[in-house]
């Protein structure tokens, strides 16, 4: 019975991947990938939250990650399907996590709602990205009171 459990929490915790080219970026934390099959898929950033289209810093943070990533090949590392059939994942670019190079420059916030989705070492490194963000008045932290998305989305 233990050894079931065990197995199950391992199969639960584990994140398929795939290669793909950047192809498109639609906002801060959201990409479409073209795998080597030739499939076209959305990727949501797991892990972060973007300004939303309205928002102050939206194109400050789009333009980043498409600095970053378009027309480059990306390992993704994902582990599940959002509400919207994206896949959610972590961005891998030459060894850099992307997700992580977004909140370090500002263009993105640690969304700790899914922290129970990262190692402690991920989470550890995507606070430490934020609140040196945030003390180096970095993108978004140049307003003294940038309103997170989640916040502005409920209104």
């Amino acid at each position: 019975m233990l050894a079931c459990a065990l197995l199950l929490f391992a199969a639960a915790s584990m994140a398929a991947e795939f290669v793909g080219y950047v192809i498109n970026v639609a906002d801060g934390d959201t990409i479409t990938v073209v795998n080597l099959k030739g499939q076209q898929l959305r990727v949501s950033l797991a892990g972060i939250d973007a300004p939303e289209r309205g928002q102050q810093f939206f194109k400050q943070s789009t333009a980043y990650l498409t600095k970053l990533v378009r027309r480059q090949k990306v390992l993704i590392l994902w582990h599940n399907k959002d509400r919207y059939g994206r896949m959610v994942g972590v961005v891998i670019l030459n060894g850099r996590d992307i997700n992580l190079e977004q909140i370090r420059a500002g263009c993105a916030w640690w969304d700790r709602e899914y922290t129970k989705e990262q190692s402690a070492g991920d989470q550890m490194d995507y606070e430490l990205a934020e609140k040196a963000a945030q003390a180096q008045r970095l993108g978004l932290w140049v307003d003294p009171s940038p309103v997170p998305p989640w916040e502005w989305r409920r209104h």
